[in-house]
Formats: structure tokens, C-alpha cells, sequence
């Protein structure tokens, strides 16, 4: 029987990796709607090869432009918040992969959830702007949230089977991204190419900037959390330049679960598609005897300021990992326009985080609020030019 899905964000390297796994397997999986930016044309094509129902773009623009690309295609085609709620929960969809980049991904995902979607989550600023509200919902709903980051994955299939309350620690695990060697000083001239050029995973620019920062695994530690449960004093991060292990569960006897694996998305995408089942991928097998050994350091949070911040965030609660998750994401596209330093983009989020004044997080209208805050916060350091 076929499963019909939703991808929210089809054109992002998530969204295109989930295609090609449904293209692989058109026997058990239909593809019923999709979202983009504003890449009209890949989306065409993804169009044409999965023929939806219902597609959406950001802006009215691009969708006017796609209208006339695609030439009277029988698709619907929407655009803004409206067109991804739209596709988000279209009647047709058992599961919508959620792998918008950034806090944009939060209102579709709510939606989907809301409309007894199960999720496939790749969107981690989900979690990490409303984890409690998310979590609460997918418990009201009955539904099943799979996650798809590769970390979050591994920790799904290591907890498969045990008892919580054996559980010591989660071990997030992280590569160190392409500056882990780099010394102190050498961080006044890093360039927004050094940063994309990750050593191990192939991913898009803002998630590239976020590994080279750490601050891409401070948004996992607190996604996390909500996730599985546990407190941010049982979640632990080590550098593994390999990424061969995923993650790990410690468990109070002392055994340790661990999800190995090649560096490729396409395995923990597999898997939230799949679950309970497992699909037969044709990927490269992981030859541990060629690889030789594996290698662990504890994480440098001076020199990664990133993952502190997210730490204190997580600690602070309320409203605040929303605020820094948006000082970040404004502070990462700046660094990318070249009108901010590496070194600033840390600045940036710890300024903006001072500054706000913590309220309970009681809806997503104000975890939107003090997401756009922690925008415009973050907006007029960067044009003042304090950091």
C-alpha cells in the first residue's frame, strides 16, 4: 500500500535526498504535495517527475512565474504561510517531512501535526523555538514524530527496546566541522567559503555555517531534549571527526547503544519513511576494518562559543532558546553577506540574549514574537555595527 507524504522544503538537500528515496521505491511511496523557496526550477521539475496535487512557494511572485513555467499542469499551486499550511495538511498526506530550513518550518509543522499528520522531522528550529508546545501536540494528536537528523536518529534506534528510566546519559556526537584544528587566532580570518566547506556531510549554506560555528549541535542538544525527554544536564557532546557514530545512549549499567554508519543523510531519511521497517538502500557498506579507528575529544566551548550559548538558552528556558535561535539565524545570513565577522556571530546571539526579557512559553504566537524580536534585535547590533 502506498504512503502518501508531504515534503515541506523539496528543494533544500533534505527535501531533494527524501525524492530520491522516493523515486527509488514508487511502489511504497506517493508524493502528494510539496514546498520550496523560491528555486521554481527545480520545484518544476519535481513536479513534473512526482505530478502532486498541491505545491506552494514563498512569495506570490515566484509562484505567478511557476504558473506560467508549468503551462496549465494540473497542480494547485499556493504561496506564503498560507500555501505550506496548505500542503502541510492536505487531506491525501499520512506523513509530511519537515525539513523547511530555520524557524519558518514551526507554523506548518504545528499544522501538520494538528491535522494527525505523523512527521518525519528534519526541521530541528521546530523544536528548538517550541519544543514543549510540539511535543505536547504530537501527545494530544496520537501521532508519530521520526526524527531525520542523523544524531536524533541514532538516538531513536539506540533507546528502541530499553526502559527511560535505565537511561544515564544521551552522546550527541559531532565531526568538528572544517575549523577543529584551527587555533584561536586563525578565527579572525575565516571566510563565508571556509565555513561551507564541511569535511564530511554535504548540506545547505546556513546548516554549513551552523556546523562550522557548533552552533548547529547546540540546536540539536536542545532539540534533544524535547525530543526524548531528558534534562539538558543528561545530554553530552563529543568530537568525532569520522562521523561514523551517529550517537549513543549510556545506560546506568554502564552499556553504551550506539548507530553507526556511513556520513549519509539518506540513511536516517530511510528510516523516519520506513519505521518500523527498514528499506534496502544501495549505499557504500561501512568497512570498519578499512577505517581503522575511531576518534573522541571533548568539544573546545571557547573556542565554539555557539554550543555554550545553546546550553544556556536550553537552562534559561522559556522564550529565550526562541530569541537565540533567531539572533543565530539573522547573525549566519549576515556572515554569509559578508557584513559580519565568524567571530561576530556569536557576539551577536550572546548580546541579543542579554538583552531579552524571559517570558513563558505558552503559545506559538509568542515563540513567533520573540523569534521576531530576536530578529530585529539582532538586525539593529549587526547595521550599528557593535559587534
Amino acid at each position: 500500500m502506498l504512503k502518501k507524504i508531504a515534503v515541506l522544503g523539496s528543494t533544500g538537500s533534505i527535501g531533494v535526498s527524501t525524492l530520491e528515496i522516493v523515486a527509488a521505491f514508487p511502489e511504497r511511496y506517493q508524493v502528494v504535495a510539496l514546498t520550496a523557496g523560491n528555486n521554481i526550477e527545480l520545484l518544476q521539475q519535481q513536479i513534473e517527475q512526482f505530478k502532486p496535487r498541491i505545491v506552494a512557494v514563498v512569495a506570490a511572485s515566484a509562484a505567478d512565474k511557476l504558473q506560467q513555467r508549468l503551462n496549465g499542469f494540473d497542480v494547485e499551486i499556493g504561496c506564503g504561510i498560507e500555501g505550506m499550511i496548505a500542503c502541510a495538511t492536505v487531506a491525501e498526506a499520512e506523513m509530511v517531512v519537515a525539513a523547511v530550513v530555520g524557524a519558518a518550518g514551526l507554523v506548518p509543522t504545528m499544522a501538520a501535526i494538528k491535522a494527525g499528520k505523523d512527521i518525519a522531522l528534519a526541521n530541528k528550529e521546530t523544536l528548538v523555538t517550541a519544543g514543549s508546545l510540539v511535543m505536547a501536540e504530537v501527545a494530544k494528536q496520537k501521532v508519530n514524530l521520526i526524527p531525520v537528523d542523523s544524531e536524533h536518529s541514532a538516538i531513536y534506534q539506540s533507546l528502541a527496546g530499553q526502559r527511560r528510566e535505565d537511561v544515564r546519559r544521551l552522546l550527541l556526537t559531532a565531526s568538528g566541522g572544517p575549523f577543529r584544528r584551527y587555533r584561536a587566532e586563525q578565527f579572525e580570518n575565516i571566510t563565508p567559503a571556509d565555513a561551507l566547506a564541511h569535511p564530511n556531510w554535504e548540506m545547505g549554506r546556513k546548516i554549513s555555517i551552523d556546523s562550522a560555528t557548533m552552533m548547529n549541535k547546540g540546536l540539536e542538544v536542545i532539540e534533544a531534549r524535547w525530543l526524548f525527554d531528558f534534562p539538558g544536564t543528561m545530554i553530552d557532546v563529543h568530537i568525532h571527526p569520522e562521523s561514523i557514530i551517529h550517537s549513543l545512549v549510556e545506560y546506568r549499567d554502564g552499556a553504551v547503544m550506539a548507530q553507526l554508519g556511513i556520513p549519509d543523510m539518506k540513511t536516517p531519511i530511510a528510516y523516519a519513511l520506513s519505521w518500523p521497517e527498514r528499506l534496502p538502500l544501495e549505499l557504500p557498506q561501512l568497512d570498519l576494518c578499512k577505517l581503522g579507528q575511531l576518534s573522541f575529544s571533548p568539544p573546545d566551548v571557547e573556542r565554539f562559543p555557539c554550543l555554550q550559548l545553546a546550553y544556556d538558552a536550553l537552562a534559561m528556558g522559556g522564550t529565550v532558546p526562541a530569541v537565540m535561535n533567531a539572533a543565530n539565524e539573522i547573525a549566519v545570513e549576515a556572515f554569509l553577506n559578508q557584513q559580519l565577522s565568524f567571530l561576530g556571530i556569536p557576539k551577536v546571539i550572546d548580546r541579543v540574549m542579554a538583552k531579552h526579557q524571559q517570558e513563558e512559553l505558552t503559545s506559538v504566537d509568542r515563540a513567533l514574537r520573540a523569534d521576531l524580536w530576536g530578529r530585529q534585535a539582532a538586525r539593529e547590533l549587526i547595521n550599528e555595527g557593535v559587534v
